[in-house]
């Protein structure tokens, strides 16, 4: 599943990969303070009775989760999402709901992240139901577009430091929007980004890492509503380096395709 794409940027070779891990420079987030968030499981084919998580997502109707194309690429064995969750190892309120259909951007390719459409949605198998700990996310308004510097959070059960170990518990990590402008131009993600990604981060100190992939970029609009603006999509192979944030896919530009993916495959 996962793939390298070398960039030699600023005189230096800087990965880009997909980012399946954890929030590097973050914190434990409150507990089920992001109850949009969704662990994406996996079971191999020899033990379909033990799901363990690989990337994350964000519940947008109550059948439907949202996660990136590059998390179920080629990956061998059956997908659910486990709802309500803080930590991995502690028995809950959480929930799993097994998946019946995933549906991967038809422009998405894998081989090439830095081509964009980084998007996928799982129609799970029974609706998912409202808890204190579970909520459905408001996605980002069709076309709008974050100012530079307008402050995030990306939240996720990645690495905690870059080639470090996974946190057992949900972290956050406030990221500040780096504009296309300036995260297009040498000495940043130069050609690599296009308009349809947020970036966020750069700072060298805080940012998106193996295992996050998938998950959400939280921000509040001006009327104090959380949305979900951005899919992790990847970032640089250390997870955490000046000049190269965490790079998402944009839901803005995708309103249009969620919504008739939905309708086409069963309904909202």
């Amino acid at each position: 599943m996962i793939q390298y794409l070398l960039m030699t940027l600023c005189l230096r070779a800087v990965t880009a990969t997909p980012l399946d891990s954890r929030v590097v420079g973050g914190e434990e987030a409150s507990p089920h303070s992001w109850p949009w968030q969704a662990s994406l499981q996996f079971a191999y084919d020899f033990d379909p009775d033990f799901f363990q998580h690989m990337c994350a997502g964000s519940l947008v109707t109550p059948n439907w989760v949202l996660t990136a194309g590059h998390c179920i690429v080629d990956v061998p064995g059956r997908f659910a999402v486990m709802l309500g969750e803080h930590d991995l190892y502690q028995k809950g309120n959480e929930y799993l709901r097994h998946i019946k259909t995933i549906i991967i951007h038809p422009e998405f390719n894998p081989d090439v992240l830095a081509n964009g459409n980084d998007i996928a949605l799982l129609r799970m198998a029974e609706p998912a139901y409202s808890t204190p700990d579970v909520e459905i996310a408001n996605l980002a308004e069709p076309g709008s577009i974050l100012p530079n510097g307008y402050p995030c959070y990306v939240t996720g059960w990645g690495l905690t430091e870059p080639f470090g170990i996974p946190s057992a518990t949900l972290q956050e990590a406030n990221l500040a929007v780096v504009d296309y402008a300036t995260c297009s131009s040498p000495y940043w993600w130069s050609g690599v980004v296009t308009p349809n990604m947020i970036c966020a981060g750069g700072d060298g100190k805080s940012g998106g890492c193996q295992g996050d992939s998938g998950g959400p970029l939280n921000c509040m609009d001006a009327n104090g509503v959380w949305r979900v603006h951005g899919i992790v999509s990847f970032g640089p192979g250390s997870c955490i380096v000046a000049h190269y944030p965490t790079v998402f896919t944009r839901i803005s530009a995708y309103n249009d395709w969620i919504s008739k993916t939905m309708e086409q495959n069963g309904g909202v």
